[in-house]
């Protein structure tokens, strides 16, 4: 088993990945102004250059984390950054919007072997429950920073060097990633290897890429049309044969059983709305500071700033939190920050004074920066450490999966999918969104009560049991020596 300081550098180089993966979900967003002045792009294609990373990655997280656990973590993690690291070079060289939404896709499927594998070689390096705490704790702030710091990395670069910048970043990072881990990351699989679950995946993709193309198209196509019907029926088909399939197979790719914890369906649940929020809200939010206020890139990324720094501050005291108190303070302090922010932001008008929008990105950075610890812990606790990657990969994927719900419904209610310029009544067309998310903050705060209380905590321990009867039949999972 490693040292103290070689933990913490697996610890530090799975961050890494986590760093430049998140960073990537939220950098693109400055960006997305250049983008379509260069290709002449509707709002919706911009949608897509956004959803089309957040969605493969959230249909591939799944798959992912079992493959790790049966395959072996360090090997999986490494073909994951050599894909991400080659992606991100291709996406600066992307010809037209439509191939760069090709080469985000590929970025995808690199990062859905990287995020929740380096997750479960965590949980296996620090095997204590204070230790793995405090790990995971560390980990959520890595999240939180890296999402945060994005706009102010992306509008930097835009406007010194340009908008294929912001992919090129991660090269060089990657190349420094994949060299560390040969070094240092031991190698670790599950001590039972479980069916691949091709069914279950194409039923998860099916109903993901279904959902998010019914609420991007459907304001340009129109919400009655056939196609956005059917898109729609064919979503509620996919979640109905997903749920009937995966109840019946012994080796599923998602564990239903899971969800039988309250805490983990509140996890997973708190993950869509918080993150949903989360995604609306810079979306919009860039589009407004660069089309209707006139900001450049670099001022874009300025004027979040204080978002990034809340927080940075924030993501290690919610850490610090779970760890000592639990998850209820946390995520209550989360729903009202964000619920706070967005209240606010249903007074938005082209002329808001530049005070009050720093508070409004204090108060959401201070709410977001809560949000990530609780929902990591709790995904992962109680669970079998041979089923780390798959537990871990159902919290990054409803992340995800919030993601490019948020930045769709974003797009769909305001109405500006297709369009290629922002009309004058951008502004007003926002709050509505706001509500929205001030609901998503009350599911926050809502949750975060619902997931620690007697019921809860009963519902946790009936999943253990179950959980513990695959767990007594196996030994624990291999860890290989790290190279000195």
């Amino acid at each position: 088993m490693p040292t103290v300081v070689r933990k913490r550098l697996v610890l530090a180089i799975c961050c890494l990945s986590l760093f430049i993966v998140s960073l990537d979900a939220t950098v693109v967003n400055v960006a997305l102004p250049a983008i379509r002045q260069e290709f002449h792009s509707t709002i919706s294609e911009l949608q897509w250059v956004i959803d089309s990373y957040t969605l493969v990655l959230a249909s591939l997280l799944l798959l992912s984390g079992t493959t790790a656990d049966r395959l072996g973590r360090r090997r999986t993690f490494q073909l994951g950054l050599v894909i991400f690291t080659l992606s991100s070079f291709l996406c600066g060289l992307a010809p037209s919007v439509s191939w760069l939404i090709v080469f985000r896709i590929l970025q995808a499927i690199g990062g859905s072997m990287m995020n929740p594998v380096a997750l479960s070689i965590v949980t296996v390096v620090f095997p204590g429950r204070q230790e793995r705490a405090n790990a995971i704790g560390f980990w959520g702030a890595v999240a939180g920073v890296s999402l945060a710091l994005g706009p102010l990395v992306g509008g930097t670069l835009v406007d010194t060097i340009g908008w294929r910048a912001v992919f090129w970043i991660n090269v060089p990072v990657g190349i420094m990633a994949i060299v560390l881990t040969a070094l240092f990351v031991p190698e670790s699989r599950a001590a039972r290897i479980r069916r691949f679950d091709g069914v279950g995946q194409l039923l998860v993709g099916l109903t993901l890429a279904s959902l998010v193309f019914g609420v991007i198209e459907g304001p340009r196509l129109g919400w009655s049309s056939v196609v956005v019907l059917g898109t729609c029926a064919l979503c509620a088909a996919g979640l109905t044969a997903l749920i009937v399939y995966e109840r019946r197979r012994r080796d599923p790719l998602l564990d239903l059983r899971y969800f039988g914890s309250i805490p983990f369906s509140s996890a997973a649940l708190t993950a869509i709305v918080g993150f949903g929020a989360y995604g609306a809200f810079l979306f919009l939010n860039t589009l407004y500071l660069q089309e209707v206020r006139g900001a450049s890139a670099f001022a874009t990324g300025l004027y979040l700033l204080p978002l990034a720094v809340a927080t940075i501050i924030t993501s290690p005291l919610s850490g610090r939190l779970v760890a000592g108190r639990g998850t209820r303070l946390p995520l209550t302090i989360a729903g009202l920050g964000i619920g706070a922010s967005s209240l606010l932001m249903t007074t938005l008008s082209a002329s808001t004074p530049v005070w009050l929008l720093l508070v409004i990105y204090v108060l959401f950075g201070i709410g977001f920066g809560a949000i990530n610890a609780p929902i990591t812990n709790t995904a992962v606790s109680g669970m079998p450490r041979e089923q780390a990657g798959s537990a871990a990969a159902v919290a990054s994927t409803s992340r995800q999966v919030g993601v490019s719900i948020g930045v769709a419904i974003a797009g769909s209610i305001t109405g500006i999918g297709g369009a290629s310029v922002i009309g004058s009544g951008f502004s007003a067309a926002t709050h509505a969104v706001w509500w929205v998310t001030v609901g998503c903050a009350a599911v926050v705060v809502g949750l975060g009560y619902l997931s620690t209380g007697r019921r809860a905590t009963a519902s946790a321990k009936r999943v253990a049991i179950l959980l513990e009867e695959d767990r007594a039949a196996t030994p624990a999972p291999t860890v290989l020596p790290v190279p000195r």
